[in-house]
């Protein structure tokens, strides 16, 4: 028996892997986050498979559906939104089955800020303009952030930075980031990302507040802050370089 973390996607049910899909058709039993992942993605569950929406379960409760797996013998596809890399909460639940002697495997998924990249048609790492993406949120209601984990000094390196769990404060954000990128800087706010809903706002730290007000996105949206935004007078990369040995 082996607890298959899925990374589901952002939200398009045909943004999932093969792999992971393949997981899902042979697991007995999944168990999703309602409403984060794609109902569609259930239809590849097995004939009689049993289906557990997690979204109003605590912490026990999901490794007690595990463990009752893991007695019976049988599969489990763990589905959780995005790519379970970041911010999924996948680490408590490893800790609980290392615990349990209980295996388990990941299969990666498309992250929300790479769907966000691709709505907005741009490459997050530009030739000379920015090399560097910082994937992180905003201390709220959550765990607090750690120590030098802030905007303000994350943001002094100028790098292009992705804000996940964050829209609801976008007051602050602007607060935080507009000293050291500029209240020109371009930002970008993606809610929904792949899905038939999806909103796309583009402005500036100086305007991107009242955007997302007037638009009453609160929550399933990525920030991306940063210069590769708006680059178009940047130097070709290497890779293609007619002056690189082949």
């Amino acid at each position: 028996m082996t607890v298959h973390f899925i990374g589901a996607g952002p939200g398009a049910a045909d943004l999932i892997t093969v792999r992971g899909r393949d997981l899902i058709s042979s697991s007995p039993v999944c168990l999703y986050a309602g409403a984060l992942v794609p109902v569609e993605l259930l239809d590849h569950c097995p004939v009689g498979a049993r289906k557990v929406d997690t979204a109003a379960l605590n912490l026990d409760e999901i490794i007690a559906e595990l463990a009752a797996a893991n007695a019976d013998g049988l599969d489990v596809a763990r589905l959780h939104s995005g790519d379970p890399s970041v911010f999924s909460a996948m680490a408590e639940q490893m800790r609980r089955l290392d615990d349990l002697g209980i295996p388990y495997d990941v299969t990666p998924g498309v992250p929300a800020y790479a769907a966000a990249a691709a709505t907005l048609g741009r490459e997050l790492t530009v030739p000379e303009v920015g090399q560097t993406v910082i994937l992180t949120r905003i201390a709220g209601r959550a765990s607090a952030m750690p120590p030098g984990e802030d905007l303000a000094t994350l943001g002094a390196s100028g790098s292009t930075i992705a804000l996940h769990l964050a829209v609801q404060v976008i007051d602050r954000v602007v607060d935080e980031l507009t000293p050291a990128y500029g209240a020109d800087c371009p930002v970008a706010v993606v809610a929904r990302a792949s899905r038939d809903d999806e909103v796309i706002l583009r402005g500036t730290l100086a305007d991107i507040a009242d955007q997302v007000r007037a638009a009453d996105i609160r929550r399933t949206a990525v920030i991306i802050v940063g210069k590769v935004l708006s680059a178009t007078a940047f130097r070709d990369s290497h890779l293609y370089s007619t002056t690189r040995t082949r």
